[in-house]
């Protein structure tokens, strides 16, 4: 298990605090996305040190060595953090699930599917659970399998996730049709959208794109210039890169990922990528090499607000700062 350090207190945000939050023991009622590729250890030992949750997360890539490494990683952490996993990943290597439950980190996440035996295993271990829902009907189905926290994650978000509703629409369809904990993701990445799905009634926010550019996180350096040049425009929704890349997603949950010449080129000719090795091999050489003409970068429709590398510690306490003072000067009776 992660060692403890102190962490700074940053009592401007206690306003935000939620029920969940509180009884997580966060001071801020945010959690950083798993993002495969981007969350490793150092960001979510920098998430937990800034009074949120941290989470480690493992993407289509992933392996047990991987997630140890990156656990390994966040030796420094104190507090509690998380693991994410993907469903179909998890199913291929079960060993990665395993190595997930030997962690007992505070929440372990896994989403994209509808197998949901890795619930009871984790509360075996004393482990609340989590997963990304898309519906209200989906929501319920989660509760009703004992999930302990739900993310409704919106069509905004970045990266893998189904294209059906927006964040607030979405949000209150699942506040509606459930009793447990529901965190809300997409679009997430300021005071004022975090004031915004704290006021809607969420018991925290889920935040990908906001964080992927900060100092902590594993996102390459082309990666980051395109995000900090990107705007929410920037964005397509595609199968493309898992097509190239042979990763066996659902094509119910295609990822959000800035446009380059890969994306625009081959987005609706999936057909005739999987029959061209030449362009599948290219995207891999294009990753291993950074080249951002074919690098597939995550993004949500939030990444305009991405404009600098950050520590975590001071996006964190200017997005809670703010969005405190939003909540507290509304007008009494709102």
């Amino acid at each position: 298990m992660p060692t403890a350090r102190e962490t700074t207190d940053i009592r401007p945000a206690d306003p935000l605090a939620t029920p969940w939050s509180r009884a997580f023991g966060l001071r801020v009622p945010v959690v950083n996305a798993p993002m495969g590729g981007v969350a490793g250890g150092a960001l979510a030992a920098a998430v937990t040190a800034a009074g949120g949750l941290g989470m480690i997360g493992m993407g289509s890539a992933a392996t047990p060595e991987a997630l140890r490494r990156e656990i390994d990683r966040a030796c420094a952490i104190t507090g509690p953090f998380g693991i994410g996993l993907v469903d179909w990943v998890a199913a291929r290597r079960p060993a990665l699930l395993a190595a997930a439950l030997d962690a007992r980190p505070a929440l372990l996440a896994v989403s994209f599917g509808d197998e949901l035996t890795w619930v009871s295993r984790a509360h075996e271990r004393g482990i609340r659970t989590a997963t990304q829902v898309f519906t209200a009907e989906h929501a319920r189905r989660a509760a009703d399998a004992g999930i302990d926290v739900l993310v409704a994650r919106g069509s905004e978000g970045g990266g893998h996730g189904a294209v059906t509703m927006a964040t607030l629409p979405l949000l209150d369809a699942v506040l509606a049709a459930v009793d447990v904990p529901v965190l809300a993701a997409g679009g997430i990445g300021s005071a004022a959208s975090l004031a915004a799905v704290l006021a809607a009634g969420a018991s925290g926010a889920w935040v990908g794109t906001g964080l992927a550019a900060c100092a902590e996180s594993l996102l390459s350096p082309s990666g980051r210039a395109a995000m900090l040049a990107a705007d929410g425009a920037d964005t397509v929704v595609t199968t493309a890169v898992d097509v190239a890349l042979d990763y066996p997603w659902p094509a119910h949950f295609p990822s959000r990922v800035l446009r380059n010449e890969f994306v625009t080129e081959w987005t609706g000719r999936e057909d005739a990528l999987r029959a061209d090795t030449a362009a599948r091999d290219a995207l891999r050489a294009g990753i291993a090499a950074d080249d951002p003409r074919l690098l597939p970068v995550d993004a949500g429709q939030g990444v305009g607000l991405v404009t600098a590398v950050e520590p975590v510690a001071d996006v964190l306490d200017a997005w809670c700062r703010g969005a405190a003072g939003l909540l507290a000067a509304r007008p009494a009776g709102h």
